[in-house]
């Protein structure tokens, strides 16, 4: 388990999480990045910005 940063809620994850990995809260439905898997621990994930083709 580990918690959300943005609503405080608990997080479940699974047993073979990895650094990078998108995690998604099921209570405020944000989309958290495993930034550590010993102990977990997750952060805000990077919004993806269009390149409009770049």
């Amino acid at each position: 388990m580990a918690e959300c940063v943005e609503c405080g809620a608990e997080v479940s994850l699974h047993d073979n999480l990895e650094v990078g990995e998108i995690i998604d809260c099921t209570t405020c439905g944000a989309e958290l990045e495993v930034i550590d898997v010993e102990p977990p621990e997750l952060d805000k994930a990077p919004e993806l910005e269009e390149d409009w083709g770049e």
